[in-house]
């Protein structure tokens, strides 16, 4: 047995137990673990930050991109909103035991669907640390137990952020084991750990495309996956300028590294004219625009964009810009180049936008809003373990709710089937 067999069997071994004590825990108890946890976080904070700064440094002197280096980040106010949102997600109302179904079955039989934890969950992450706490979190509270494996840009900080973490899940009185992260960064360790469907009942990833193509290609355990984000904005041909400018500005702007930023634009042709040059005015020399033959007359210094630019994910201030016929065109352009993330239209026009609600088939679709809100916290989640695009069991944010599955309880008085 190699190393890394052995590393792999020891977090299986300690996960099955830790699971099944976590998923017979009271509310409270799993409530004051993750307040255990959060106090934890606070108490070591300056310890934290200077495991981050190691790793911060190290993604510098590596070349990474800029984008990169701000998910990776986790300074003062970043690390204080993580220990919030933990504080958050153990307010949150208990998910397990949750009656969902009640019914009378054959011969007065009482029968139950109660909501339960799915048991061992894997996440697969990259680059931002504060996945590790907002997924250990979020699996507490749902009962399940979590085996996390960071990506190498941030493993100084993820070592700091779990190990706090556990410090307080076992001063509460549950096993730490409940959360552990692997320790190597050896991506051999990976598929390892994905051929544990006896051990493993769920895995998770959270990346790049590259990453999720490989754990769906390799992995026996079943996957939620969440996919890049090739979001899009429309502007239909009834939109209101001034708040189409806006909406863009903070769905590509605000934070360009994130999911649920924009990589389109697509305006509408009949208004093309008078509302690309408005949008040229506003990227000015800050955002990059790759245009379509159609747009990019109309956008001064913009470059020409590749069949390539419609389906990437930039993650920085990048914008692809695309001059579409109408409403239907732009539902079949955002159904064949998005990743059916976060998609949105800007429009007055009132049956137009319930078309376009109806048609895309994203897991967050938006009208007259930013794409930015597909998140955990602002859907009340306290924080999401990831926006799934999967089109079964759960989709867009998942909370503590998408983690749990369901059994059926029936309780007779000595019926026998006849």
């Amino acid at each position: 047995m190699t190393d890394l067999d052995a590393h792999v069997a020891d977090l299986c071994a300690r996960s099955r137990p830790a699971a099944r004590a976590l998923a017979l825990a009271s509310d409270e108890l799993r409530r004051r673990a993750l307040l255990a946890a959060a106090d934890a976080l606070a108490a070591e904070g300056p310890a934290i930050q200077a495991a981050n700064a190691l790793d911060v440094e190290q993604a510098r002197h590596d070349g990474l991109s800029a984008a990169l280096i701000d998910r990776l980040r986790l300074d003062g106010k970043r690390l204080d909103s993580v220990v919030a949102d933990l504080r958050q997600i153990a307010e949150l109302p208990d998910p397990v035991g949750a009656i969902l179904e009640e019914r009378t079955i054959a011969q007065g039989i009482r029968a139950e669907k109660l909501s339960v934890p799915i048991g061992v969950v894997a996440i697969i992450f990259e680059s931002r640390p504060n996945v590790t706490v907002d997924a250990a979190g979020l699996c507490l509270r749902s009962g399940n137990a979590c085996i996390l494996r960071g990506g190498k840009e941030a493993v100084h900080s993820n070592r700091a952020l779990a190990s706090a973490f556990r410090r307080g899940v076992e001063r509460s009185g549950l096993p730490a084991d409940t959360v552990q992260l692997v320790q190597t960064t050896d991506r051999a360790l990976v598929p390892l750990l994905l051929r544990r469907d006896d051990a493993i009942d769920l895995v998770i990833p959270r990346g790049g495309e590259a990453l999720i193509r490989h754990v769906v290609e390799v992995s026996r355990v079943p996957v939620i996956k969440h996919d890049k984000g090739v979001c899009s904005l429309y502007i239909h041909r009834a939109a209101d300028h001034d708040m189409a400018l806006r909406l863009i500005e903070n769905a590509k702007c605000q934070r360009p590294a994130v999911c649920n930023a924009i990589e389109n634009l697509l305006v509408d042709a009949a208004i093309a004219n008078e509302f690309l040059p408005k949008v040229a005015a506003w990227a000015g020399s800050r955002v990059e625009l790759r245009a379509d033959s159609r747009a990019l007359p109309l956008l001064p210094g913009a470059k020409a964009a590749t069949e390539a630019d419609w389906s990437t994910e930039y993650g920085e201030l990048i914008l692809a810009v695309a001059v579409v016929d109408d409403l239907e065109s732009a539902i079949v352009f955002t159904e064949r180049y998005g990743s059916h993330h976060s998609d949105g239209i800007v429009t007055a026009d009132l049956k137009a936008a319930e078309r376009y609600l109806a048609a895309v088939d994203s897991a967050c679709v938006y009208h007259n809003a930013s794409t930015r809100f597909t998140d955990g916290g602002l859907f009340g989640f306290g924080a999401e373990v990831g926006i799934s695009t999967n089109r079964i069991h759960a989709r867009g944010p998942m909370g503590i709710r998408e983690l749990c599955t369901y059994k059926w309880v029936c309780r007779g008085s000595g019926q026998v089937r006849v």
